[in-house]
């Protein structure tokens, strides 16, 4: 296995990608890939070889939907309190955010994990946690839910899953792509083989990287080697993680609670199977379910991004952040217009911070 800080394996890489002259395009779905890109400047550095790499939809939190937000909003408005991560707490809303709501007296509160979330429930207070995140966090919830849990406690999933919204970009065909880089963390548990029928039925390759600069130049590099011979397979940089199988007890966990379901992304249509519902037998501790009365005005209202914000289509890699008339302006991580400007993951968070520093 090669040295993860190999100096000299990086230049080598580099060289033989400027060497090759033809032009690259790869897309990857991983927030930590494109701060690993941006923070040590391979952007840069491929650039010189003529090599583009977009980001997809690679961040939970942007590809969190207005309305789901706006749910979020609701059942903390109507007194129940609502556990989640810190990166949600400022993506905007309708006309506000859970930070707004928490500001004005309602309770929210931020976790690290759905533990803490449970606990909040022991005494009583009827407790929702917002569930995000792709398949790299779905079995810490699904371990959850499968233990005997407070009948005041439940969740509102918002769980994604990668290999469809994969699928979804490439039928599009909006950004003409040369090949896939998978995230590393979400192969960890979904392993290898879910890429393979993606890869056949596009003719595109794909390679798992990991997310030191080597792993991605690698990555990178096998790519390239796939298309100058005319292959579209899936091949595994992360081997040292990643196994075509993945974790079976995390996948076993996972669909014993979860079903996966058609859903809107934000800036995408509707993605087949591309999201995670709470099973019926779980209904007890399914929030959508559960508070239903207090959801029904959200699932009827309409959404739009905020007036100026691209942050849609920067998911789906049309555009870059730069782009955006509003970014390091009007949208700075202080005063975020859109959720890509508000997670640590998202394109514009990591664009604005490293051009900063």
């Amino acid at each position: 296995m090669f040295q993860l800080r190999d100096k000299a394996l990086a230049r080598t890489v580099v060289e033989r990608l400027r060497e090759r002259g033809r032009p690259l395009v790869a897309m990857h779905v991983c927030g930590t890939h494109q701060d690993t890109i941006v923070r040590h400047g391979l952007d840069g550095l491929l650039e010189g070889c003529n090599v583009r790499i977009v980001q997809g939809p690679g961040c939970p939190v942007c590809v969190t939907t207005p309305r789901e937000i706006e749910m979020a909003i609701a059942l903390a408005e109507a007194g129940i309190t609502v556990a989640t991560f810190g990166d949600m707490l400022r993506v905007p809303g309708a006309d506000g955010s859970l930070q707004t709501v928490k500001a004005g007296g309602a309770d929210v509160r931020v976790v690290y994990d759905i533990n803490e979330a449970i606990k909040m429930a022991t005494g009583g207070t009827e407790v929702v946690f917002i569930a995000v995140g792709f398949e790299t966090t779905a079995p810490t919830s699904a371990a959850a839910l499968l233990r005997d849990l407070p009948d005041t406690f439940s969740v509102l999933s918002c769980h994604r899953v990668i290999p469809p919204a994969v699928e979804a970009i490439l039928a599009a065909g909006e950004v003409a792509l040369d090949g896939i880089i998978d995230p590393g963390h979400v192969s960890v548990i979904i392993g290898t083989s879910p890429y393979e029928e993606i890869s056949r039925r596009h003719g595109i390759p794909q390679v798992v990287a990991g997310f030191e600069p080597v792993d991605v130049l690698m990555g990178i590099w096998m790519l390239a080697r796939q298309v100058d011979e005319g292959r579209a397979e899936v091949e595994n940089e992360y081997r040292r993680a990643v196994s075509p199988e993945g974790n079976p007890r995390a996948l076993q966990a996972t669909d014993e609670v979860f079903e996966p379901v058609d859903a809107s992304w934000r800036g995408f249509p509707v993605i087949p199977d591309s999201k995670l519902a709470l099973r019926s037998r779980f209904a007890g501790h399914d929030a959508a379910r559960r508070y239903e009365d207090v959801l029904a005005p959200v699932m009827d209202m309409d959404f739009e991004e905020p007036p100026g914000c691209i942050c849609g289509d920067v998911l789906r890699g049309v555009c870059t952040p730069e782009e955006c008339s509003l970014f390091g302006t009007k949208c700075t991580p202080r005063h975020p217009v859109g959720p890509c400007m508000v997670s640590r993951e998202g394109s514009c968070n990591i664009a604005f911070r490293y051009s900063h520093d």
